[in-house]
């Protein structure tokens, strides 16, 4: 994965996940109710398209999900399309 050195941001105001990356942010918005995290909007600034940044960005957010004992609602396409393309991920969805 691209952007390991980065740190994901849980922005718990705005409530998304945001990577900053050449000073540009990508997000993910988020609901969370009790133990399951509903992943709603992916959206990476222009000027980071084509960077792996959004991907990045999912997986940071699966990876904090995860060590928080949070399952996963993929509400979001961008979200439901890498799920598909690494589908280890599934164990976090919710049934």
């Amino acid at each position: 994965m691209k952007y390991e050195e980065l740190k994901l941001v849980n922005n718990e105001t705005d409530h998304r996940f945001e990577l900053t990356v050449e000073g540009y942010t990508a997000f993910i918005d988020y609901k969370i109710k009790k133990d399951k995290a509903y992943l709603i909007h992916t959206e990476a600034p222009e000027e980071l398209k084509g960077k792996g940044v959004a991907e990045a960005l999912v997986e940071k957010t699966l990876t904090y999900l995860e060590e928080q004992h949070l399952k996963l609602v993929p509400l979001c396409p961008y979200v439901q399309l890498f799920l598909k393309r690494h589908p280890d991920w599934n164990r976090l969805v919710a049934e």
